[in-house]
């Protein structure tokens, strides 16, 4: 058979043939790049000379190429356009994986070579990059577990393996609830609907082939609409409780146990590296260092925003009494009674704004604000292979040099995650050469003709970018080190920064445009939308809160906990208002449970909006949003730098300061008065 892995890639700029690859093809690449990289493992480990930065440390980044290359595939592929045989090979290949980085994480030899190098760091006239790398190594490898020894290393290699297959399964349980549920809608019960929501209900039901015209799913850019806006309440209500119960069913999907057992494993894993509890290993590497400090921050904010909740609330019982009802606010209630009363309050009606923001307006200013910032222009590509019809791209070019190549897949479909993330095909490098990257945005919008986005859908492309750019613009020499290969309470700044510019009336003027008369957003439109920029924020920040605080409290229980009674027990200990759920319920919070990667970190986005209300107060400033030499110092120290030195210092370097919360509650409108 011919494999695509075994071939150089001939497409523009190497990237992969992603219109050849089938899931046949993983078998036998993964086969062969494992033996590859245990071999290219065993040599490092075996080497004759004396242990050196060269022998070691380098060695280890330009081993593993043909797995670096397979896995950029596949788990883009797993999470954007999955299918019975991929999910079948990434069950298989989970802890195969994980068996394969625990025999090179606690390989005795090989960590006695490279803990010789870090012992000599000092002597041996590094660069700053060089001994950033060689730090970075040895933490991975003592957090990996490289100083066990027997029964201990054989368990943490288990745990993990057993991590990975228990993660995989989740993710899997969730996708399988969500594309299982739709509610078919006739006309009559879209009342209250807008005409945007409307069409991107009918496309759905299209697109289910359902014998309705009209349809909503469980994912959030199709629940979230109708529960703004359905005038049917029990309708509102059958909606939520299935978007809620995702992972939490009678069914043969239920997360309820693998959540249970991967908290024990994670507790037990952190105790045989010497922590009190997972929290506290997997916080040590981050900029918070600690819970305690994360948690700090969440309880002080948690304070202002559980009032103006509570304050929302009262407003919007106080409306439905007018409007002559009776019934307690509910869960599936607060959205619909939101939009009115910003409505009533503002003379804002937020499905206004859906027909001045276009799909591909919204990309174009993101673009534009990537010009403006860091000299980037964009042109689009259509001789690169993709893996669905619906995946752009397009050619990134600074200071007249092709910096690297950006894909753009922004529709919701079966076989793709709900969510938006950025990910990549190839992290930038220079050890291998001068490698560009290949990043990918991933969104899950209605498609329809034109796709009209809510502002929070068009906050969400602008995150995303933000992500985007600090893998495209990453320039380092290390794989270890590129693009978004940070802190975790550090990662998130890039993106959350880059939202700011959306709200800024030079964007919005050019690019919010009505998709049939071209006309730009009116201006009073525009002071409207930025008059209630900070309405509803109790609530948009108490259901994050709630989800940090669950998740920072599964990480430092004991054993054995029940993980919904914990839950139970963290919304009744902070006082969680009835009428409002946390963003993300343990059976389907994938950010925690659907890997590593948020694991007792979901606080990291409003650490890093810490970092980012209060760096883009620079450009504030700088009387310019787009001042050059504030975006000059942003791009040195943040996008550019990867994970090439101290988070904090990176802060600091471009701020010329430590950050101040109270950029962060006065942008969240958390210390004014409620308006």
């Amino acid at each position: 058979m011919t494999n695509p892995f075994f071939e150089d890639w001939t497409a523009p700029y190497g990237a992969p043939p992603l219109d050849r690859i089938r899931p046949e093809h993983f078998a036998p690449a993964y086969d062969r790049a494992l033996a590859e990289h245990s071999a290219e493992i065993a040599a490092i480990a075996g080497d004759p000379a004396p242990p050196s930065f060269e022998n070691v440390v380098l060695a280890l980044e330009k081993s593993g190429r043909l797995l670096t290359r397979v896995e950029g595939v596949f788990y883009n592929l797993t999470s954007a356009a999955t299918n019975e045989a991929l999910q079948a090979i990434e069950l298989e290949m989970a802890p195969r994986l994980s068996a394969h980085w625990s025999a090179i994480s606690m390989h005795p030899v090989l960590f006695a070579r490279l803990d010789a190098v870090h012992a000599r760091r000092a002597s041996l006239g590094l660069d700053a990059e060089s001994l950033r790398v060689l730090e970075r190594y040895h933490l991975d490898f003592v957090r990996a577990g490289a100083q066990l020894k027997g029964e201990a290393r054989d368990r943490l290699a288990a745990i993990a393996q057993r991590l990975a297959v228990l993660g995989t399964q989740f993710s899997q349980n969730v996708l399988g609830d969500e594309e299982d549920w739709a509610l078919p809608l006739s006309l009559e019960q879209m009342a209250g609907i807008p005409a945007s929501v409307r069409d991107a209900a009918a496309a759905k039901a299209k697109a289910l082939k359902l014998d309705a015209p009209f349809a909503v799913t469980l994912l959030r850019s199709s629940a979230e609409p109708f529960l703004q806006y359905a005038d049917d309440r029990s309708l509102r209500e059958q909606l939520y409780r299935a978007w809620v119960s995702r992972g939490d069913n009678d069914n043969a999907r239920n997360n309820t146990g693998i959540i249970s057992e991967m908290l024990a494993l994670r507790a037990e894993r952190a105790t045989l590296l010497g922590y009190e509890n997972f929290a506290a290993f997997k916080l040590a590497d981050s900029m918070a260092g600690t819970p305690a400090k994360a948690r700090a921050l969440l309880e002080e904010v948690w304070t202002p925003a559980r009032l103006r909740a509570l304050e929302e609330r009262d407003a919007l019982q106080a409306l439905i009494a007018r409007e002559g009802s009776n019934f307690p606010l509910a869960p599936w209630d607060w959205r619909y009674y939101a939009e009115k009363l910003r409505e009533e309050k503002y003379d804002f009606d937020e499905a206004q704004l859906k027909p001045y923001f276009q799909l591909s307006n919204l990309i174009a200013a993101a673009f534009y604000t990537a010009e403006k910032l860091f000299g980037l222009s964009f042109k689009e590509r259509r001789d690169v292979p993709v893996y669905h019809p619906d995946v752009r791209v397009w050619e990134v070019v600074r200071d007249g040099a092709v910096i690297g190549l950006f894909y753009g897949d922004y529709f919701a479909r079966p076989g793709k995650q709900s969510g938006a993330w950025m990910s990549s095909f190839r992290d930038q490098q220079k050890l291998n050469g001068d490698i560009l990257p290949l990043v990918t945005n991933n969104s899950n919008f209605s498609k329809s003709d034109p796709c009209l986005l809510s502002f929070d859908d068009a906050v969400t492309l602008f995150h995303e970018m933000g992500h985007a750019l600090h893998g495209l613009l990453s320039q380092v020499r290390f794989p270890r080190l590129s693009g978004t290969n940070v802190a975790r309470d550090f990662v998130e700044l890039p993106s959350q920064l880059f939202e700011h510019w959306l709200e800024e009336p030079e964007v919005l003027s050019r690019f919010a445009r009505h998709h049939q008369t071209g006309e730009p957003i009116p201006k009073p439109l525009l002071d409207k939308l930025l008059a209630a920029r900070n309405y509803g924020q109790g609530f948009a920040t108490v259901e994050f809160l709630a989800s940090a605080l669950i998740d920072m409290d599964f990480h430092s229980l004991p054993p054995g906990s029940d993980p919904l009674k914990a839950q139970a027990d963290t919304l009744a200990r902070i006082g969680m208002p009835a009428e409002i759920g946390p963003r993300h319920g343990a059976p389907h919070f994938t950010h925690v449970f659907g890997g590593e990667g948020y694991s007792a970190g979901y606080y990291a986005y409003l650490w890093s909006e810490v970092l980012d209300a209060d760096g883009f107060k620079a450009f504030q400033e700088a009387k310019n949003p787009f001042d050059p030499a504030t975006a000059q110092r942003l791009y040195q120290f943040v996008y550019s730098a990867g994970g090439t030195r101290d988070f904090a210092q990176a802060y600091r370097d471009f701020r010329g300061r430590d950050p101040h919360v109270e950029a962060l509650l006065e942008g969240r409108g958390l210390l004014a008065p409620a308006a």
